[in-house]
């Protein structure tokens, strides 16, 4: 039993048929094993509602002590991300030509991949989501908690809700990108975590050829 000063409200809970619950989860199951990482993304235009619903599908996420440590920047001015192109493919070469290891290149072959970043232009939308360590009030520190986790589980909510859309991404991580703070003018206590593009996928696109592990590699009953 719950004991506390602060306020309480009645849990909403839709109860189901265990078919309707088997139907819904294998509808998304079916849905998600859809979502691939898309690097050439359409110029045609999404509505900004349709944006503003994924973000706030995000931010509905769990986090310590309900801290909700992360702020979503959209980024639709082009301007903004011809820079943050231009940055992003700087850091993006050197890790190419003198960061990644021999191993980390030759797993990236499958997927043709080089520094050259065009999708940071072309789509729509980026979505650059910064974790906050700490909460900045009249200069004033207060600490947050869990913040990775946190914000791992906004951005996985974030990508699920992207796919759910009918929209796609791909998870970027430039690093070290701290250029995005200074583009994006975020305060002292914000880190860049994940940069998103969003937006329809080209015409006829292609993407590799992957296999994801079976569920007996991945699931285990005790």
């Amino acid at each position: 039993m719950q004991t506390t000063d602060y306020p309480f409200e009645p849990y909403i809970h839709e109860k189901l048929s265990e078919d309707d619950m088997m139907r819904r989860s294998k509808d998304y199951l079916d849905k998600m094993r859809r979502r691939r990482s898309i690097r050439t993304f359409s110029t045609e235009e999404v509505p900004l509602p349709i944006i503003q619903n994924i973000i706030e599908t995000a931010a509905s996420a769990p986090s310590g002590a309900n801290k909700q440590p992360w702020t979503f920047c959209v980024v639709r001015d082009p301007d903004i991300k011809r820079k943050i192109r231009s940055a992003a493919e700087k850091e993006e070469r050197m890790s190419y030509d003198h960061r990644m290891s021999d191993d980390w290149l030759e797993d990236l072959k499958p997927f043709g991949t080089n520094w050259e970043k065009p999708f940071l232009e072309i789509a729509p939308y980026l979505i650059v989501v910064f974790k906050k360590s700490y909460d900045l009030i009249e200069g004033k520190k207060y600490k947050n908690y869990y913040v990775n986790e946190s914000v791992g589980i906004a951005c996985g909510m974030l990508i699920a809700a992207i796919h759910n859309a009918g929209l796609v991404t791909l998870t970027h991580t430039p690093s070290p990108m701290r250029f995005l703070e200074e583009i994006l003018g975020r305060p002292e206590n914000e880190r860049a975590y994940l940069l998103l593009p969003v937006g329809l996928p080209a015409e006829r696109v292609k993407v590799p050829k992957l296999e994801k592990k079976t569920l007996n590699q991945v699931f285990k009953l005790f």
